[in-house]
C-alpha cells in the first residue's frame, strides 16, 4: 500500500477521499479482482463446475465491477460524489454476493476460501469509500 499511497501523493489532483482511504481502496480492489478471477477459473476446473455456475458468475461480475471501480478511483478525476457513491455501492453489492457464494464453498475449495477473504476486505473498503463520500 505504501507505493500506491506514494503514487497518489505525487499527483496534483486531490481526491475527496484522501490519499490513505484511496490507496487502501485501490489495493483491496486490485487484490479482490485478482482473487475472484482466479477463483472463477478454479471453479471452472472443478469436476462439479455446473453446480458452481452461480458462484462463477458472481465472481466474474465482481471482477468486472471491482476493476471499473478501481479505475474510477485511480483516475481521481471524478469529484462527483453521486457517481462515486453509486459505483462504490455497486462494488459493495458485487463483493458481498461473491463473498457469500464463496463462503458456501470455502470448506471444500481453497480458492473459494481465499476469494472470500479478498471479497470481504473489498466490501469493507467499499463501505469506507461510501462513508467518506457521504460525509
Amino acid at each position: 500500500m505504501l507505493q500506491t499511497r506514494e503514487l497518489f501523493e505525487s499527483v496534483s489532483t486531490a481526491s475527496p477521499l484522501g490519499n490513505e482511504v484511496l490507496a487502501r481502496a485501490v489495493d483491496a480492489l486490485a487484490a479482490c479482482e485478482q482473487a475472484v478471477t482466479a477463483c472463477a477459473a478454479g471453479m471452472l476446473a472443478e469436476k462439479e463446475a455446473d453446480e458452481l455456475r452461480t458462484a462463477i458468475n458472481q465472481d466474474l461480475d465482481c471482477a468486472d465491477v471491482t476493476a471499473a471501480t478501481r479505475r474510477i478511483l485511480v483516475r481521481g478525476s471524478s469529484h462527483d460524489p453521486a457517481l462515486l457513491a453509486a459505483q462504490a455501492e455497486a462494488c459493495l453489492i458485487a463483493c458481498r454476493r461473491s463473498h457469500e457464494a464463496c463462503m458456501e464453498h470455502a470448506e471444500h475449495h481453497e480458492h473459494c476460501r481465499l476469494c472470500a477473504q479478498a471479497t470481504g476486505r473489498a466490501a469493507d473498503v467499499c463501505e469506507e469509500v461510501l462513508t467518506a463520500v457521504r460525509s
